[in-house]
């Protein structure tokens, strides 16, 4: 995407070391701040003047996504490493109660899943639709072998998801002990009667 540096020279070694540096300080930052995060922001918490990050990341998509694109893959990439687990089901709610858990500790996260905020998980973007459709697999697989309720779709869970993150986020706000992801979870299963 917009990080592409396999075809630029390689980065002298203080230049890799602050390119290292901005990337750690915008992921601190984006995980507590969200994508409302300014390039002079990130610069002044890294020590740097904001030339510096700009001379790594031409615009702040470029940096955001740098720092959110990965963990997203690695969302899908995990669905898609489950898709064929023994288990279906725990497969399915093990995957959804992960990426809650991971999400909701990062606010920018939480941004591109709750709104599709984000130039890496903008409606109609690969990304969304990869996610999708990982996400997609499992719930099936999860549903035919009887674990899942059987009228949930996709976008259900997606809708759930996204909610689920906003009430983890409340609740440890304020300090609650139950996890949200077990509450939804719960409410997914197949009744059994």
């Amino acid at each position: 995407m917009g990080d592409d540096h396999s075809t630029a020279r390689p980065l002298r070694v203080d230049a890799r070391r602050n390119r290292e540096r901005v990337l750690q300080i915008a992921q601190e930052a984006l995980a507590s701040d969200g994508l409302t995060i300014s390039f002079d922001e990130i610069a002044r918490r890294a020590g740097f003047g904001v030339g510096t990050v700009y001379r790594h990341f031409p615009t702040r998509e470029a940096l955001f996504e740098a720092v959110l694109l990965g963990r997203m893959e690695r969302f899908v990439a995990d669905a898609r490493a489950l898709a064929t687990a023994e288990d279906p089901g725990r497969a399915f709610f093990g995957w959804f109660r992960a990426v809650v858990e991971q999400a909701s500790a990062n606010q920018a996260l939480c941004d591109m899943l709750e709104g599709g905020q984000g130039p890496a998980f903008r409606s109609g973007t690969a990304l969304e639709a990869d996610f999708a459709a990982a996400l997609g697999r499992l719930l099936q697989r999860a549903q035919r072998g009887g674990a899942v309720r059987a009228d949930l779709v996709t976008e259900d869970v997606l809708d759930l998801l996204r909610g689920c993150l906003t009430a983890e986020r409340r609740a440890r706000a304020r300090g609650g002990g139950v996890p949200m992801a077990e509450v939804v979870c719960d409410g997914m299963r197949a009744h059994r009667g």
